[in-house]
């Protein structure tokens, strides 16, 4: 599984690595699958095989 998650980041931490992603066919969120992770403090970013899975299993830890 190739995937991806960090928190405490900063826009322009993300930016170019978010348009990178989107341009190569993956998906990128914050941990609760929202649209807010270039100003939040969460990302989360995998190809779009994995996303979903992933997203399910780091959300466990936010319960």
């Amino acid at each position: 599984m190739d995937a991806f998650y960090e928190y405490d980041l900063k826009p322009w931490d993300v930016a170019a690595g978010a348009l990178i992603i989107q341009e190569a066919g993956g998906k990128i969120s914050d941990f609760h699958g929202g649209n807010n992770y270039l100003y939040g403090r969460e990302i989360i970013a995998s190809n779009s095989l994995v996303f979903d899975e992933f997203l399910t299993k780091v959300s466990k830890f936010l319960k």
